[in-house]
């Protein structure tokens, strides 16, 4: 009896189950939630503590070892502020409104204080790290853009003033900037490449440092006095630094450890070795003697030059772009800068800003389409030699657009500090040095 009745509830549930298992079937499967990569992971912390060595102590060694010894200090203060007070605003409201949402404009509130973020969560811009770590990865490019700008008023800018400068410029300039070009702004969208930071990065900085070396004037007794460098081997100790933090700044921006990484990596090295070759040639040649300085500069000008390109071309064009970037940079740093007069310290526009421009416009001449696929654009942006001249003018835009909010925000920026406190020390202090009068410390 009993089974007679269960033969009969299965032949009445029979269709009713069968329609569940169709509608089922038929119903579109949930989404996988984003899972996290240990590989990935791994490789993302390094590259991570590799781009903060290059403000601390990579950047800093590097300028500290060209201006003259008393001012070594203050100088290395200006990166070491620029680490700390960026830091803080970064995760106060940089990074949520630079890389969250997909308005084109600017970020959401979404992030402020890393309210959210837990653990497990991650960003759709980086979909196998921690969201922590993306945050804190691109916190470390924020740090060195804004200590970049530093060393085109070494020597002469207040360290108060810089402090304000560091808090103004980041959240007006550089935030936006990168949310139009990585964190799903309008330059993004319009399909600007720009892999590490050509633009965001190295334009900015250098136009940033054009501007603000204009408006604080020349050094007390530039082009009368000797200027020489305090002690150039720290800044081949910087270089080095600099050199190795690259292969994360360019090597990390792949978000992953694969291919493109370690393509980044060697396309980055090709080009700061032949961009330090050049540079040293063409100081002989002109000289008649190849200068340590003129060799990490050029090496710098290569780093600089391949860092929006490095992970859409092959080896080869950063042997090319190195070549490029040390022939025209040296240029910059000799020719252009005295016939426009500009006392930029540090070289920072003709190394960075040339460097960022000429590297981001031949982005678009060498842009291999199979490798700057990306989840959202399946076909890839080929460059001119890939079929695509188009991406030239791309390129442009985003140079065009870099040139004048950067230049333009950074000379209200520095007008209103300029109201409410000086932005240049007096001229005894200049005098005396901004190590004592600054700070109260000097080299004995």
């Amino acid at each position: 009896m009993i089974k007679a009745y269960r033969r009969r509830a299965l032949l009445i549930a029979a269709p009713f189950a069968a329609f569940a298992t169709s509608a089922l079937a038929q119903a579109p499967a949930a989404s996988a939630a984003p899972k996290i990569d240990t590989g990935d992971t791994a490789w993302m912390i390094a590259a991570t503590a590799l781009v903060l060595m290059m403000t601390i102590p990579g950047l800093a060694l590097f300028y500290a070892g060209m201006v003259r010894k008393k001012n070594v200090l203050a100088t290395m203060a200006q990166c070491l502020a620029a680490t700390f007070i960026v830091s803080i605003l970064w995760a106060i409201a940089g990074y949520s409104l630079a890389f969250t949402g997909d308005a084109p404009a600017l970020g959401t509130v979404e992030r402020l204080f890393l309210s959210g973020m837990t653990m497990d969560s991650v960003s759709p811009l980086a979909k196998t790290i921690p969201e922590s770590l993306f945050m804190i990865y691109q916190m470390t490019f924020a740090i060195i853009t804004v200590a970049l700008v530093a060393g085109s008023v070494a020597d002469r800018m207040r360290f108060s003033a810089f402090v304000w400068f560091c808090v103004l410029w980041l959240m007006i300039v550089y935030v936006p900037l990168a949310h139009w070009v990585w964190g799903g702004g309008f330059l993004g969208n319009a399909g600007v490449l720009d892999f590490a930071g050509g633009l965001v990065v190295h334009l900015n900085a250098g136009v940033a440092g054009l501007v603000a070396a204009y408006v604080l004037g020349n050094r007390r007794g530039y082009g009368q006095e000797n200027l020489a460098p305090f002690d150039l081997s720290l800044a081949v100790i910087g270089t080095g630094m600099l050199w190795v933090g690259w292969f994360g700044f360019n090597g990390g921006s792949a978000l992953g450890a694969g291919g493109r990484a370690a393509m980044a990596i060697v396309a980055t090295h090709l080009a700061a070795s032949t961009g330090a070759a050049t540079w040293m040639a063409l100081e002989w040649w002109t000289r008649g003697k190849p200068s340590v300085l003129g060799m990490i500069s050029g090496a710098v000008a290569g780093l600089g030059t391949i860092t929006p390109a490095s992970g859409f071309v092959m080896p080869v064009h950063g042997l090319i772009i190195g070549v490029l970037a040390g022939g025209i940079c040296f240029w910059a740093c000799t020719w252009l800068k005295i016939k426009l007069g500009y006392d930029d310290s540090l070289d920072v526009f003709g190394v960075h800003g040339i460097g960022g421009f000429t590297g981001t416009l031949l982005t678009g001449v060498f842009a291999v389409g199979a490798l700057s696929v990306t989840p959202e654009l399946s076909a890839g942006n080929p460059g001119l030699l890939d079929g695509n001249p188009g991406q030239v003018v791309t390129q442009l835009y985003g140079i065009a657009v870099t040139l004048v909010w950067s230049g333009a925000a950074t000379f209200i920026i520095l007008k209103v500090i300029n109201a409410l406190a000086p932005l240049r020390v007096s001229v005894e202090d200049e005098r005396q040095g901004l190590d004592v009068t600054q700070h109260g410390e000097a080299l004995q």
